[in-house]
């Protein structure tokens, strides 16, 4: 994990062969985004992965040994990584590389959006070793009819085609994944820190709400983040076209959401 003088905070998956994830690296990922803070003043994430693969999934071992008496602990400590990535206070690009499969798969779909190599494959082999989860992730990613069939196939399918089948994967064709991503966490970082984490937890809450409902629940932040010096700021440089001059995020200035 690295931090730059822009904010932008770079973790990588980082355990060969395959970046295949056990309960240690589950706790370990929760901890690091559910309170990002702790590395510094982070203002945007890139989530990529060392190696061939971005991640081939959860470490099989720890399948083979589950049972109904263990598995609800398991179970839970994976979702608790899922949902911190989902749920961190700022903005989570995921660039995927190689193969993302399984839990790999559900890593990269929590994040807020996703960069990915053409030729990265995205698959949910879920029925192939016997087990279950996976679908509710990509379907952030892309329709019903693609999830039936990667999750009844077990088939890992190409970024490119998923594009094709209308995904909501980002390609980058060539080299410099990461620094594309990078690249786009900073423009993220370059806004006001506090209006980027509140905006953050708004798109959370109104991600499954209906539009009108969720479009005044956007009005009322618009509304309380007006009392905000940044607010007023990034007008006046919007129409002095030049950098704006944010204060530095005051963590007692908060609004609920």
């Amino acid at each position: 994990m690295s931090l730059d003088a822009d904010g932008v905070a770079t973790v990588l998956l980082n355990r060969p062969p395959a970046n295949a994830i056990d309960r240690d690296m589950y706790i370990e990922i929760a901890g690091l985004f559910a309170e990002p803070d702790r590395i510094g003043d982070v203002k945007s994430i890139v989530l990529g992965a060392e190696g061939r693969f971005f991640c081939a999934g959860n470490d099989l071992d720890e399948f083979a040994t589950m049972t109904p008496d263990n598995g609800t602990e398991r179970m839970w400590r994976v979702r608790e990584a899922f949902f911190a990535i989902q749920n961190c206070t700022v903005p989570v690009i995921g660039a995927v590389h190689g193969a993302a499969l399984g839990s790999g798969l559900a890593i990269a779909a929590s994040c807020d959006f996703v960069l990915a190599s053409p030729d990265a494959k995205f698959g949910l082999p879920e029925l192939t070793v016997g087990v279950m989860g996976g679908a509710a992730h990509l379907a952030r990613l892309a329709a019903q009819p693609v999830v039936r069939r990667m999750y009844f196939t077990g088939e890992a399918i190409e970024a490119r085609q998923l594009v094709a089948w209308g995904a909501a994967i980002f390609l980058h064709e060539g080299e410099g994944l990461i620094e594309e991503a990078q690249r786009l966490a900073r423009r993220a970082a370059s806004f006001s820190p506090t209006a980027v984490r509140l905006a953050k937890q708004i798109l959370g809450r109104i991600e499954t709400m209906d539009l009108q409902p969720a479009y005044a629940f956007e009005q009322g932040y618009t509304v309380k983040m007006s009392g905000h010096p940044d607010s007023k700021e990034a007008l006046r440089a919007f129409a002095e076209k030049r950098a704006a001059n944010y204060a530095p995020r005051n963590p007692q200035w908060t609004i609920e959401v």
